[in-house]
This record gives C-alpha cells, structure tokens and sequence, in this order.
C-alpha cells in the first residue's frame, strides 16, 4: 500500500530512534494525526505475561479521569424489577429475553453489557457471539452486578475494561486527538498504574516491555518505558 504524502510528513515527525514520554507523545500524538474525524488515542502495552497462564491473563477495569470521548452504548440485561434504574441511569437498551434473542439473531450493536447475577445462566449460552467480541458480562470487570444504575454511571462516566491478548498486549483508548494533551496524559496514566497495580505475582522479567502510543490511522510513538516504573 502506497505512504500517502500526508502520512509521510506524520512519520518524519516521528523520531524512531527516540522514546518519549508521556506529556511528549500526548502533544505529539496530536500533531501527527491525519484523519479527517476526530480519532481515537490509544495506548498499546506490551506486558511480560503469558497469557495461556490464568493467574497472568490480566484483566480489569480503570475510570479515566476524563473519559473516552465516546459515548458508550450499554445494554442492560435484567429482571423487571431492575429496568426503571437501569433507564433512570441512562442505559441505552434495557430488558431481558427479546435482547437475548436479538443477540442470538446477530445483533451486536453496542459496547457494554450489564448484567443482574440472577439472569447470567440464560446469558451464558450467548458466549460464543459476545466472547470474541469482549461483551459478555463478567463479575471481574463490574459487570455483573445487582446495583446496575451504578454499573452503568460507570461506564458512562468513562469506565473502561482491559484485556490482554494472546501476544501479550494491552490495546485500550484513552481518549480523542481533539483532547488537551494534559487529559490526554492523564488518562495515559490511570491506565499504566492500573496495569502496574494488576502485575500477577508469578510474572518473570520485565513487567512493561514496551509501550507505544498512536491515534486512528497515525505512526505509533514510542514511549520511555523507564518513566513509568520509577
């Protein structure tokens, strides 16, 4: 595929021989961006785990100070004694057996799933349509739970999930080019230290081996492991 004159400009800004840190590439991330929308920031960790081990494939949740810049579309999947605060704190889809349906039926329209522990055994036949795609509920990152306004105050609130990949990764968006770096920065951070904090006993060797910082469609900048673990 052919580097359009736009894109070349972006990655001579880049010093590839460089790492920076993190306020650096968050102004930087900003400049090198060429999409025409205003795209998303995302970190990407790279994590000495193996991740085929159970207590190393990390999993969790952080809040970012300042959000993600999108609006997540929560769906909230409950008993009907639950849906009026499930409204009230502003799901987008709230009900029970016609979503499941519409789930079976292909429907994935949307980011986040809550869920009541009382309705989890008729979810769980729809792990094979919403596991690969990170949706199925999960009591490890808040979403499974009996206090669903809370949950979904959360998500909306800039509540994001993680996970690491089988390369060992992280890929998590901390927010939009059209954010000040200084936000930028600091939701960056939240989501090292929650990394850090989530570092499983039996991990050998370096811990956070790399991390690199791109937006949609721009270079990745490298960032100075070395600031992060001192």
């Amino acid at each position: 595929m052919a580097i359009t004159k736009k894109r070349k400009i972006a990655n001579a800004k880049v010093d590839a021989n460089k790492t920076y840190t993190l306020n650096e590439a968050s102004a930087l991330v900003k400049e090198v961006n060429i999409a025409k929308f205003d795209a998303s920031v995302d970190l990407h960790v790279r994590l000495g785990v193996d991740p085929k081990k159970a207590d190393q494939a990390i999993r969790g949740t952080v809040t970012l100070p300042h959000g993600t810049g999108k609006t997540k579309r929560v769906l909230v999947l409950c008993t009907p004694d639950k849906e009026a605060a499930a409204k009230e704190a502003g799901a987008d889809h709230v009900g029970l057996d016609e979503y499941i349906q519409k789930i079976e039926g292909g429907w994935t329209d949307i980011d986040v799933i809550i869920a009541t522990p009382a309705v989890m055994p008729k979810i769980g036949k729809l792990g094979k349509i919403l596991g690969p795609r990170n949706l199925m509920p999960n009591p490890k990152t808040g979403t499974v739970t009996n206090d669903v306004a809370a949950a979904v105050n959360e998500v909306k609130g800039g509540k994001i999930a993680f996970k690491v990949d089988k390369a060992g990764i992280v890929h998590a968006s901390i927010g939009r080019v059209s954010f000040p770096p200084e936000k930028i920065a600091e939701n960056g951070m939240e989501l090292i230290n929650a990394l850090i904090k989530a570092k499983p006993a039996t991990a050998k060797g370096t811990y956070l081996k790399s991390v690199s910082m791109a937006s949609t469609m721009s270079p990745g900048i490298p960032l100075d492991v070395k600031s992060f673990t001192h």
